[in-house]
Formats: C-alpha cells, structure tokens, sequence
C-alpha cells in the first residue's frame, strides 16, 4: 500500500479585469465558430441588416468593455460632466455612426465579427491602462503565472490593433482568391489570444504555451490559400522549421529548470538574486536554447531561413499579420525573459544577443538588395527590422525597453500598410509582386503609390516619419549602453536598406507599367486600413511625444496576484 500524502491545493487568486483582453479574443474566437457552425450562410437581406447591427454593438461592446476593465464606467468624467440623459444620447449617436460605418464600409460579415472582437479587446486594453494599472501600476492578473504591466499592455495594444486592420485586409482578399471562409479569421483571433499570453506570461510553461497557440494558428493560415501550391509549401515549411526550433526552446525550458528549480520566473529571478552560481553552465546552455527558440520566432539571423519562402508563399495579409504581431509577441518575450528575469546576468547574454543582432542587420540588410520580388525583399527587411530591435535588446536598460517598445508600436503599422498595398497590387492568384508588377504604380493608382512610398521612407529612417523616431530611440540606447560599434553598424546598414527602398520607389514612379498590366481594385475597408497605418506613420513622426510617454511608461515588471 503506497501511503496517501495530502497536500494542499492552492487556488491561484484571479483578477478577472485584467485577463479581459485575452478573454474577449479567446471567446470572441469560440462564439464566432459556434454562430458559422449553426448559420452556414445569411440571405443576402439578412447580411445587409446584420452587418450594421454588428457596428453598433462593436461601440457598446468597446463601451462596457473599456468600463470593466478599467474599473469604472466608460468615460465616467465626461458622465458627469454632462449628465445621465446627454451621455447615453451621446451613446445611441455612437451606435448609428458605427452602423453607418459597417454598412458604408461594405465588409463581409466574418471580416466584421473579427474587427469587432479586435475592437473591444482594445477598447479592454485602454481600459486597463487608464484603469487599474493606471491607479496602481502593474499587478498580477492569475496568481503569478499571468501578470499585467505596461510592457505587456502595449504589445497587447499592437495585437488588437493588428486584428482590425489584417481583418479589413483579409475581407475583399479571401473572396478576391475564392478562398472565403470564416476559419481565417478564427485561426487569427486564436492565434492573437496566444501573443497576448506571451506579453504578459511570468511563467515559461505558460509562455510555452501562448507561442504554440499563436505558432500553429499561424501555421495553418500560411497555408490556407488552396488554389496555390507556394501556400501549401511555405505553410509547411514553416511548420517543420517552427516545430523544430519549438524543441529548442522546451529543451531551454527544461534546463533552466534544472539550474533553478522553477520555471516561474518570479521564482527564479528570486532564486537568482539570492544564490550566486559558481557553475552556472546548465544556466548557460538554457539561455542559449531559449535564444534560439525566441530567435527563430523573430526571424533573426541566422534562423532566419524560413522567412523569405514563407513569406514569399504565404496569402499576403497574413504575412502582414506574422511580420506584425508574431514579431512583437517573440520580442515580448524576450524582453520579459532576458531583460527582467535574467537581467542580473546580462553579461552572460549581452554577447550572443550583441552577435545575433549584428548578424541579423548584415543579413537582412544586403539581402534584400538582391532581390527582384517585393515580397521577398520586405521579408527581408523585416529581418533587418529584427535586428534593430535586439540592438534595443542588447542594451539591457530602460531606454532599450522604451526602444523595443515604440519600434515595436511603429513597425506594425509600417509593415501592415507595406503588405497592405502588395495585396492589393498582387491581383488575383495573389502572385504579381515582382518589381516589374510595381513599374508605373503612381499613375495606375496614385494614392497607393504614394501610400507604399510614405511606408518605405519610413522603413528607411526618414525624418518626420515614425521609422526614423524608431530608428533613432534604438541607436541613441545602444550608444547609452557603449555598444559603440554596434549603433555604427545600425547606422550603416540602414544607409544599405535604403538603397532597397529607393529601389522600389523608383520603380513605383520612374518604371513604365506594361500595355495589359491588370487594373487594380482598392476596396474600401482595405482603403481604410491603408490609411490608417499612413496616418499613424505620418502622426507619431511628426508628434512622437505621446508615443514616446506611453513607451516610457512601459515598464517590464514581474509582480504575482494578492
């Protein structure tokens, strides 16, 4: 007989407020699936009046939502200012306007659940911050597993803001295919769900698990447009390549394990602050794995194979939706893992991160410039986008984090926008991005040539565009940190890369489109989110000030429920 031990179990304590971001997107997912699996399909009528029904009930969802999370009534001042009667007036008119706004948009159904549920999780996120984390700072939201401080509300900001744009992309691109469906937009919410756990995860098994959530969703998108053969491939490359270096991060997980005891971080940055390692080689070894891991998910070199194809055969707004939230999700975690956790050992992974990124800029950098396909050549300017945030990484300091954080903010709308406009010009079958398909944009369709060259100025660190304030923040903390050599090296090879982006805008505007080149169809809610990625890059280059304080106020913490 083998004696019974009792142990007690403790119940993590749960503030349910700031889990709202994660649930609306995880349950918006599930409600979404459970609606399509009874109503196949609406009549035509029926779609006409549910859609405008779905843009007002996004302005009461925003509105209850921002109200729970953050503790108190949506725009309580303002109700009070104004009075009860005035303020739900002011309500109802807000409703309308969303239900005029859905209808004039002409979105699919699917493509306005999606939006919506983007919408209210942000709505939650403002909440958040000017809620509870705005009157008490950071706190932990499910025990100490889960935790909401400002480093993770920002991502997490970035990742509902990704939702609603690449939804208005996806909505004319999926019919455009004759790929509609509603699972896109699911396996995107899904996969949301998973880089907001990253952002706020103080555990590593819990982060684990987000970046599996977020990873096979995303695999599964990649290779969804069945009408292409490249999809099918890049969706399975990136599924091999992925699951393999998956293994490295969970043989990381493990060893660290074995040199602390503990996979919760809050216990192991503890453990670490009060036992000094004479043989810290098992420590070693695990930063090493879950560098690589975190790496590939970032595309830095040199793990950085599977970018280009991927991105090359993957639809086009969902390589906007990878280059965009997969990217902050793996940044969110290296943050919280090397700087906070392990930020008394920077010593022993400042090197590796120094090499990675000094790589990753020289690789993504001259790359791209002997490239003849825009797909490819953004893929890899991403990679060299990689390598400016882990020249932010590196530091190790406040002004690194305030760096990842604001590029992070600005090379989502940047690249959104970049892949917005591709999708648009790529035409049906999703396959004209060479150079040559781009020759003469600015007189086929001005305003998107004037669009994509707004985005690869901004890419390029021009000034009064929020690439250069980026670009800048990240080279001003390496030089804060003596890593001399390696802002020169940002420096140089963004003076490469621009060589790249005046490549295309050349081509935009000096090239001469063929006599049958295809004309190009700009429908509105793609129009909408074009626009809006153009208005922010314009805005926060111009106005980074209040960009700048919310990035500041982005502080990484590890703080436990109770």
């Amino acid at each position: 007989m083998f004696a019974q031990a009792s142990l007690p179990v403790v119940r993590p304590e749960i503030v349910w407020e700031g889990l709202a971001p994660l649930m609306i997107l995880g349950a918006g997912a599930l409600l979404i699936v459970m609606f399509r699996s009874v109503v196949k399909q609406l009549p035509v009528a029926a779609t006409g009046q549910a859609i405008p029904a779905v843009g007002a009930m996004t302005v009461v969802g925003m509105w209850a939502a921002h109200g729970l999370a953050g503790t108190e009534v949506a725009f309580a001042a303002t109700r009070s200012d104004v009075g009860d009667g005035a303020y739900y007036v002011g309500l109802a008119v807000a409703m309308g306007l969303g239900a005029v706004s859905a209808r004039s948009l002409r979105i699919g159904l699917d493509a306005a659940l999606a939006s919506a549920v983007g919408l209210v999780a942000l709505a939650a996120t403002f909440g958040l911050w000017n809620g509870r984390f705005g009157a008490s700072g950071a706190f932990g939201a499910l025990g100490d597993q889960y935790g909401i401080d400002g480093f993770a509300l920002v991502i997490t900001g970035v990742i509902a803001a990704s939702v609603v744009l690449v939804s208005f992309l996806l909505d004319d691109y999926l019919r455009r295919e004759g790929i509609d469906g509603v699972e896109m937009y699911v396996l995107m919410l899904f996969s949301a769900a998973g880089g907001v756990v990253m952002a706020g995860a103080n555990d590593l098994i819990v982060l684990f698990l987000g970046l599996e959530t977020l990873s096979i969703a995303v695999y599964v998108m990649a290779a969804m447009h069945s009408r292409r053969s490249e999809s099918q491939e890049a969706g399975l490359k990136y599924f091999v390549l992925g699951a393999f270096a998956s293994a490295f991060l969970l043989y990381g997980i493990a060893l660290v394990y074995g040199a602390t005891g503990s996979t919760n971080l809050i216990e192991i940055r503890f453990f670490l602050d009060a036992i000094v390692l004479i043989d810290n080689g098992l420590l070693m070894v695990g930063f090493a794995m879950l560098l690589v891991g975190l790496g590939f998910k970032v595309a830095a070199a040199p793990f950085h194979a599977w970018t280009p194809d991927v991105y090359q055969g993957a639809p086009t707004p969902v390589v906007a939706f990878m280059a965009s939230v997969v990217k902050a999700a793996g940044f969110a975690a290296i943050v919280r893992v090397f700087m906070v956790t392990f930020g008394d050992y920077a010593a022993d992974w400042q090197p590796a991160v120094y090499g990675l990124a000094l790589l990753t800029l020289v690789v993504g950098s001259f790359m791209a410039i002997v490239q003849r396909d825009a797909k490819r050549m953004l893929a890899y300017s991403s990679i060299s986008h990689a390598g400016f945030i882990l020249v932010g990484v590196q530091a190790a300091s406040p002004e690194g984090v305030n760096a990842v954080a604001f590029y992070a903010v600005a090379y989502t709308f940047l690249v959104i926008g970049s892949f917005g406009v591709l999708s648009l010009v790529s035409g049906q079958g999703d396959r004209s991005t060479s150079l040559d398909d781009l020759d003469g944009l600015s007189t086929r369709r001005p305003a998107l040539a004037f669009a994509l060259t707004i985005f690869l100025l901004a890419q390029a660190g021009v000034p009064l565009t929020s690439g250069f304030v980026a670009k800048f923040e990240v080279i001003g903390a390496a030089v804060e940190a003596r890593s001399y050599w390696l802002a020169l090296a940002a420096m140089v090879t963004a003076v490469v890369s621009a060589f790249l982006y005046l490549r295309i805008i050349l081509s935009i505007y000096l090239g001469q489109a063929a006599d049958d080149a295809p004309a190009i169809h700009v429908p509105r809610t793609a129009g909408v989110a074009i626009a809006i990625a153009v208005a922010v890059t314009i805005v926060f280059g111009v106005l980074p000030g209040e960009l700048d304080s919310i990035t500041r106020e982005a502080i990484p913490q590890l703080v436990a429920a109770g």
